[in-house]
């Protein structure tokens, strides 16, 4: 039983690794370098993540490039939940995974994402580079591959508390 779940799950990974959709979603200038790394020069589509998409519910890789205030986390929120399982994140930029330069200053930011939805990998630089987006692609690849199975994925999201946003109220524990 263990061999056939094993081999189920090895195929599955390999598809679904070499075959991410990402969701378009940018906040900021984070999301120029984004689109640069769709262009002819870096390709992302070499990686088989060409089909850039605008609904959640065709994509299964959230791409969450930018600053991230309180009146967004809602909307980011309800795109996390409309797209299908499995569905990963890539938090892309210093603003995304901890508030970046405004962090300090501003009170309407918030400070990371993963206070919202879980994350599997965080590419904090500002702003990253095309090349560091590809590289986190491929990382999240090999992550696919190599250790995600279906009940694992599962514990991961259960472990992760999606902070319930509610309408006219803004995240209590985001707030502090």
């Amino acid at each position: 039983m263990g061999i056939f779940v094993g081999s189920i799950d090895w195929i599955l990974n390999n598809a679904r690794a070499n075959s991410l959709w990402p969701l378009t979603f940018a906040t900021s200038c984070c999301g120029i370098e984004m689109m640069h790394t769709v262009a002819s020069d870096n390709d992302i589509a070499r990686f088989g993540s060409e089909v850039f998409r605008g609904s959640p519910r065709q994509a299964d890789l959230l791409i969450c490039a930018g600053t991230i205030t309180h009146k967004m986390a809602p909307v980011l929120l309800r795109l996390y939940e409309q797209m299908a399982e499995p569905k990963y994140v890539i938090a892309m930029g210093a603003c995304t995974c901890g508030g970046g330069m405004f962090c300090e200053n501003s009170y309407s930011v918030i400070r990371g994402i993963d206070k919202i939805i879980p994350v599997d990998i965080y590419l904090p630089q500002c702003p990253p580079k095309p090349e560091a987006l590809i590289d986190a692609l491929q990382k999240l690849q090999k992550k696919i591959i190599t250790s995600e199975s279906i009940l694992k994925r599962k514990e991961f999201l259960s472990s992760h508390k999606t902070k319930l946003i509610e309408e006219g109220e803004i995240l209590k524990e985001v707030q502090s």
